[in-house]
């Protein structure tokens, strides 16, 4: 088992725990997941063909990327949540991902 993975996926059910925000809905869950997936987009955008609304601040290269890191964490935050929720450890999901890709694309 990956140490790091485990490690951080304990530290975010605790965090989470912590402040009540384990104990949403899962639907709402899912719901703070499309929006931080959104927000993944927008990352991208900004780094790829750039913003063009007169109200926003245009970044460099490298504050687009660290805005990109911060909202994929977001994401995996909200992963977590749902994989604690259901008692999968995200080692499960990496090896499971893993299979089925294999799988699928090295019969062809």
């Amino acid at each position: 088992m990956n140490k790091n993975v485990t490690e951080f996926q304990l530290w975010v059910k605790d965090y989470y725990e912590a402040r009540g925000w384990s104990e949403l809905d899962i639907f709402i869950r899912i719901g703070f997941l499309a929006e931080e997936t959104g927000e993944v987009a927008r990352a991208i955008r900004s780094l790829e063909i750039g913003r063009d609304r007169p109200d926003e601040v245009i970044g460099s290269f490298e504050e687009n990327i660290q805005e990109l890191t911060k909202e994929l964490g977001d994401v995996l935050g909200n992963l977590i949540v749902i994989a604690n929720k259901y008692n999968i450890p995200l080692e499960e999901v990496f090896h499971a991902h893993r299979k089925k890709l294999s799988e699928r694309y090295n019969h062809a």
